[in-house]
C-alpha cells in the first residue's frame, strides 16, 4: 500500500510537472500570437511610386530606363524609411540653406546645388575618414587651391560662407568642363579629372549613361532623391512642424584686428561664453587667435 501511494505521488507529480511545462508553453505560444497580430496591424512598409522623370538644375531627367529607375528607388527608399536621419536633414536645412541659396544666387549657380552640401555632410561640421571637412567636405589641398585659410588656428573649410564660395568656384570650373549640372555634380564626388577619363573610355557625354563605382554611381541619385523628398515631403510621409524645424540664429559679425591670446576670457567681455563663440566659429580650431599686423577676420556673436 505504501509502495502504490509513493508511485502515485511520483505520477502525480510527473503530470504536474508536465502540465505545468504545457501551460507554459502555450502560454509563451500564445504571447507570440498576439505580438504577430499586432506586428500585423501596425508594421506596414510600402514600395514607393517612382516619377516617370525629376529635375535638377532645371535638367529633366527620365526615370524610365530599368537602371536609372532602380537607383533612384534605391535613394528614395533609403531616405524615406531612414525617417530618423531625414527628418534631422529636414531640420537643419531650415537653418543653413538660407546662406548658401543666397551665394549661389549671387553667384549665378543653380539652387539645386545646395543639395550637394545636404548629402556630402548632412549639414553638420564632419571629418571624413580621408580628412575632408566642413558642410563642403574639402579636402586640405583642395580647400587650399579654392582660396580657404587652413592652419591650425584657422580653418575655413568648417567657415560656412567662406567654404560655400570655395565649393561655387568648384562648380564654376567644372561646369567650363561638362556644360552640364548632373557630370557637375558627379565630379563632386569623383573630381573632375577622373569623371574626364570616365566620358573618354565610355565615349559618353551624360552622367546617367556612364557605368561608374558604386560611390559615384550612388552619388547624384542620392542628391535627387533627397530633394524629391525635401520638396514633396508631406507626399512622402514627412510632416514637421513649423516650430519644430532648427531656426536661423541671429548673429552679428563682429570685426578683429588684434590677437586674442585666450577665447575664453575674450567672448566674457562680449557677454557670450566659450561654447557659443565655437558654435558659431566651428572655422575657430584653436583656444587662441593670433594675427599678423594688418590682417583682420570677421567673428559671429549672437545678437
Amino acid at each position: 500500500m505504501k509502495l502504490l501511494n509513493k508511485n502515485t505521488i511520483i505520477i502525480l507529480l510527473l503530470a504536474i510537472i508536465c502540465f505545468g511545462s504545457g501551460m507554459f508553453i502555450n502560454s509563451s505560444l500564445r504571447e507570440d500570437d498576439k505580438q504577430q497580430q499586432l506586428i500585423d496591424q501596425s508594421l506596414k512598409c510600402y514600395s514607393l511610386p517612382i516619377p516617370e522623370f525629376v529635375y535638377f538644375a532645371n535638367q529633366k531627367i527620365n526615370l524610365k530606363e530599368f537602371d536609372v529607375k532602380e537607383r533612384f528607388d534605391r535613394e528614395l527608399l533609403t531616405n524615406v524609411y531612414w525617417q530618423s536621419q531625414t527628418i534631422l536633414l529636414l531640420k537643419r536645412a531650415n537653418r543653413f540653406f538660407p546662406a548658401i541659396e543666397k551665394i549661389l544666387k549671387e553667384q549665378g549657380l543653380p539652387d539645386d546645388l545646395k543639395y550637394v552640401a545636404l548629402i556630402e555632410s548632412g549639414l553638420l561640421n564632419v571629418v571624413s575618414p580621408a580628412g575632408a571637412a566642413g558642410f563642403w567636405q574639402f579636402m586640405d589641398k583642395t580647400g587650399k587651391q579654392y582660396g580657404l585659410k587652413i592652419n591650425d588656428e584657422v580653418d575655413e573649410r568648417y567657415h560656412l560662407e567662406k567654404a560655400t564660395y570655395a565649393a561655387c568656384k568648384y562648380f564654376k570650373e567644372s561646369y567650363s568642363d561638362f556644360k552640364d549640372w548632373g557630370l557637375v555634380a558627379a565630379s563632386y564626388n569623383m573630381g573632375i579629372e577622373g569623371l574626364k577619363r570616365q566620358l573618354k573610355t565610355q565615349s559618353g557625354n551624360s552622367y546617367y549613361d556612364l557605368y561608374l563605382n558604386t560611390e559615384t554611381s550612388r552619388y547624384v541619385f542620392r542628391i535627387l532623391a533627397i530633394k524629391e523628398i525635401a520638396e514633396k515631403s508631406q507626399q512622402y510621409g514627412f510632416y514637421l512642424a513649423k516650430g519644430h524645424l532648427y531656426d536661423v540664429i541671429p548673429t552679428m559679425n563682429l570685426s578683429v584686428n588684434y590677437s586674442i591670446p585666450n577665447l575664453a576670457d575674450w567672448a566674457i567681455l562680449f557677454k557670450t561664453n566659450y561654447k557659443t563663440v565655437k558654435l558659431l566659429n566651428p572655422w575657430l580650431r584653436s583656444n587662441s587667435l593670433m594675427l599678423k599686423e594688418g590682417e583682420s577676420l570677421e567673428i559671429t556673436l549672437r545678437k
